[in-house]
C-alpha cells in the first residue's frame, strides 16, 4: 500500500473517507490536518500530497467557486477500507 507511506496522504484520506458529505474544501481539509498535528503544514506539502493521491486517482477535486473541492475516489475508498481493516487486525 505505498499509496499511504506519507502519513499526510493517510490523514487526508481519513479526513475525506469521515466527512460529512464526503467531500472538504481544501483550505477546511488542510485546517483538519493542522489541528490534528497541532502544527501548521506548509501549502507546498499539502498541495504536493492532495496532487499524488489525484494523480494516482484516490482524490478527485471539483472547483466551487473560488475554492478546490476534495473527496475519495471508489478507489481511495476501497485502500481506506483496507488500510482500517489491516490496522484492526494489528490492534485486536
Amino acid at each position: 500500500m505505498r499509496w499511504l507511506q506519507s502519513g499526510t496522504r493517510r490523514d487526508v484520506c481519513v479526513l475525506l473517507g469521515g466527512a460529512e458529505d464526503g467531500e472538504l474544501p481544501a483550505q477546511t481539509l488542510k485546517t483538519r490536518l493542522e489541528r490534528h498535528y497541532d502544527d501548521r503544514i506548509e501549502p507546498r506539502q499539502f498541495y504536493g500530497a492532495i496532487e499524488d493521491l489525484e494523480r494516482k486517482g484516490f482524490v478527485e477535486s471539483r472547483t466551487e467557486g473560488l475554492s478546490d473541492v476534495y473527496s475519495l475516489t471508489d478507489a481511495g475508498e476501497r485502500r481506506l477500507q483496507e488500510h482500517y481493516e489491516w490496522l484492526r487486525d494489528q490492534l485486536e
